[in-house]
């Protein structure tokens, strides 16, 4: 019986990478591997088929030949032989053993004795008012976090001792585990994963080598920022453990609401109110800005949602840009608690208004013509 072609044997493409092929021959081992399959011989020859032909694809030397003259190229393949348990010296721990190794070690290999970790990143936040904000400033900050032990230099023993090798794991940080044909690493339960003990330990820290205090810092806030922006101050962040570096702090910005400005990227939006004599006759009004108050012209016939644009008086982005504009938008104000003589000289200028007719209230001359409109063309 001729032998299969060793790319169809484990379904790969005739350019597969190298890693490719090796992932191939994974997934069949999991599936036909004799350990899994006791007393199943077509599962057995299936493996021994996988084998052969991941022992000529995954070397450089015997791929090229084999590419070039087929199983003829290769003296009729690896040679293979299987037995329970093992499979010619390639047993299922040995198939997987390193994927294992990198699931329960988090992916990143053994810790190892007296490996050194990063401290944890922190976050503060910080509110600021509109104008800090917009102009820039500097605040200091109290942040809790956890330094290094200055009893014991983050050592975590006693001054005048130091660390031991952990008993189990021989200073590995890591064991290994017989589960049926599963040979399982991970963390040491006594160390966890340091390698090391702590018989004697620091009366300070209690031997966790870090100790939690607060730190006043300075921080500088750019001119600006807005909410949502983040600051970050570079190594003040919690420490690291058995010397690691320590982690960063992020400053959160939030800037808190204003009584007059609405910040909408680098404008600034207001509402004000003026009278209706101003807005008929037009004038003058003081607005505020944030760099101080400026006088504001008032047409004459000006409506109530008219929007002036103050060129340069919003904000200037902390990413570079243009500095934006102040908007503000009228809206004119109905007097409230009117004496006998006001409603009567009101009732005199209505009166004068209706003897214009249109041209006096055009807007709601239109609005009732439609209105009128509307009711006739409805069917009731």
């Amino acid at each position: 019986m001729s032998k299969r072609d060793y790319y169809e044997v484990l379904g790969v493409a005739r350019n597969a990478s190298e890693a490719d092929v090796k992932k191939a021959f994974k997934r069949l081992a999991m599936k036909c591997h004799p350990d899994r399959n006791p007393g199943d011989s077509e599962a057995e020859n299936k493996f021994k088929e996988g084998k052969e032909a991941y022992d000529v694809l995954a070397n450089a030397q015997k791929r090229a030949a084999y590419d070039q003259f087929g199983h003829a190229g290769v003296d009729g393949g690896a040679g293979f032989a299987a037995g329970a348990g093992a499979a010619g010296g390639f047993s299922f721990s040995d198939i997987f053993g390193d994927v294992f190794s990198d699931i329960f070690s988090g992916g990143g290999g053994s810790r190892g004795a007296g490996r050194a970790y990063r401290g944890a990143d922190l976050r503060y936040n910080l509110e600021l008012n509109l104008e800090e904000a917009v102009s820039g400033t500097t605040v200091k900050i109290r942040v809790p976090t956890l330094v290094v032990c200055a009893e014991c230099g983050g050592s975590g023993a006693r001054k005048g001792s130091g660390p031991t090798t952990c008993s189990t794991c021989g200073g590995h940080g890591q064991v290994r585990m017989q589960q049926g044909f599963f040979s399982v690493q991970q963390t040491c339960p006594r160390c966890r994963g340091t390698g090391q003990m702590i018989d004697d330990p620091c009366t300070s820290c209690a031997g966790q080598g870090r100790v939690q205090e607060y730190k006043t810092l300075s921080v500088k806030v750019p001119s600006g920022v807005d909410t949502g922006d983040r600051i970050r101050l570079s190594g003040e962040g919690e420490a690291g453990e058995q010397g690691g570096p320590a982690g960063d702090l992020y400053v959160q910005i939030h800037v808190q609401t204003h009584e007059i400005f609405v910040r909408e990227e680098s404008n600034l939006h207001c509402e004000v109110p003026i009278d209706f004599v101003t807005a008929a006759l037009g004038g003058e009004l003081e607005v505020p800005t944030l760099d101080g108050k400026v006088m504001l012209k008032i047409p004459p016939e000006t409506q109530s949602g008219k929007l002036f644009r103050l060129r340069g008086k919003g904000v200037k982005p902390v990413r570079g840009g243009a500095v934006g504009d102040l908007l503000c938008r009228v809206a004119v104000e109905t007097p409230v608690k009117l004496s006998a003589r006001q409603k009567e000289l009101l009732e005199e200028f209505r009166a004068t208004l209706s003897e214009g007719g249109k041209r006096h209230n055009p807007r709601a001359a239109t609005w009732l013509a439609g209105v009128k409109k509307f009711f006739e063309n409805m069917k009731f």
